[in-house]
């Protein structure tokens, strides 16, 4: 995936297909990629691992936006969206984001580090090494930051690496006494400095949507983050279209979702260097209109595509599954899938130490039983690799 540009279109005669090649490894990193016996013979005294019959080589899988660290289950709300009940109704019926919020509320640090670890072990296993993952599901000071602990803790525990993002402003809490600005003020008050100061995260992430907050209400709370040294994200134009707007003016890295974005959203975040990342896990499991990627590329936008793994609009949590369906119905060509979850993904979440095969970068790496790699998305996702390595340690080997 070297050689490739950040954004727009990308055509599978741009990708650079190595033979016969062999990896060098130095701890955690690519040290040299040149033809496998030219190695072999420049350093002698180093310990080989020669693969038998064909493989493919890639950089592992970037997933720039999950929320796996959760409590409880929305099986029920699933059953009810497919049968026909709205958002509200769910709602209603004691469903939706604030009932994972208070299964979460319920859940004990410990409880929330197991289940997060098993969650990101099996992304691992399907070639992920490296997860974003999200708080949001606590809504106050005290409850934001079990989980954001809860995902360090995890990440110390997991060779996968994972990317905290405080998600704090995912709705307004019900239970808060106050207005949506009083919370928000609270937030950044309280939370944002204990966040710097125990290195909890870099990153914070606000949902800007009718039913959570408006342009208005969130562009202090993203700027005054912003002023902090934090990274910005949002959740923007999933159902309405003002958070791309927000994006841009707060300078976010990334802007994920989109599902709503028309061409004039479009082209404003192409002539940004935000990241649009795509969410399609979430269009399939809300059963609405996918990311328009394709404009966005030809528009000369950069594209991410991510997850969404969430216990409610997106349970399926299996990203090359979802890019392979996303590029089926945006018509993109394989490079721009690849791309998508590797080094542009990668770019959404401001780490430019992977997402290729590139000497100096970290050496996290899939290998495919397969001698065409247009054979991993042809699959459609049924196609996993058979080796992972991450930091240059093999954490997964199918035949073990």
């Amino acid at each position: 995936m070297t050689g490739l540009s950040i954004k727009g279109p990308l055509s599978d005669d741009d990708i650079l297909v190595m033979e016969d090649v062999g990896i060098l490894i130095e701890g955690t990193r690519i040290k040299s990629i040149g033809k496998f016996n030219e190695l072999k013979i420049a350093y002698c005294k180093v310990e080989v691992h020669e693969l038998k019959g064909d493989h493919i080589g890639l950089p592992g899988i970037i997933d720039a936006h999950t929320h796996i660290c959760f409590g409880g289950s929305r099986a029920a709300d699933y059953a009810m969206r497919n049968a026909g009940k709205t958002y509200l109704e769910i709602a209603k019926a004691g469903g939706g984001i604030w009932d994972t919020v208070t299964q979460t509320r319920k859940s004990s640090q410990d409880q929330l580090i197991k289940t997060t670890m098993k969650r990101a072990h099996r992304h691992l296993k399907n070639g992920t090494t490296t997860i974003e993952v999200k708080s949001g599901y606590g809504l106050s000071v005290v409850e934001e930051l079990k989980m954001l602990r809860a995902i360090q803790k995890a990440n110390d525990q997991t060779p996968a690496d994972l990317i905290s993002t405080c998600l704090a402003a995912h709705m307004f809490p019900k239970d808060f006494e106050g207005s949506p600005e009083d919370y928000l003020e609270l937030i950044s008050s309280t939370l944002f400095p204990i966040l710097k100061e125990e290195h909890l995260t870099n990153r914070i992430d606000a949902f800007v949507e009718e039913s959570a907050f408006s342009e208005q209400q969130i562009a202090p709370y993203l700027k005054k983050a912003k002023a902090m040294g934090f990274d910005i994200t949002v959740h923007a134009d999933q159902f309405s279209t003002n958070g791309s707007k927000v994006a841009v003016d707060v300078g976010a890295i990334s802007a994920d979702h989109l599902e709503a974005s028309t061409q004039t959203e479009i082209n404003l975040l192409a002539q940004s260097d935000i990241i649009s990342t795509a969410l399609p896990g979430a269009s399939l499991g809300l059963g609405c209109n996918f990311t328009p990627a394709r404009k966005i590329l030809d528009a000369g936008g950069a594209l991410a595509i991510a997850s969404d793994h969430n216990p409610g609009s997106a349970p399926m949590g299996d990203l090359l599954t979802q890019a392979a369906i996303l590029g089926s119905f945006e018509k993109l060509s394989n490079a721009e899938v690849l791309a998508g979850i590797t080094f542009r993904a990668a770019a959404a979440l401001n780490l430019q130490d992977r997402g290729q095969l590139k000497e100096g970068l970290l050496a996290d790496v899939l290998l495919f039983h397969s001698s065409d790699y247009r054979e991993i998305l042809y699959h459609q996702g049924s196609f996993k690799p058979c080796v992972v390595y991450k930091n240059g340690e093999k954490v997964y080997d199918k035949h073990q």
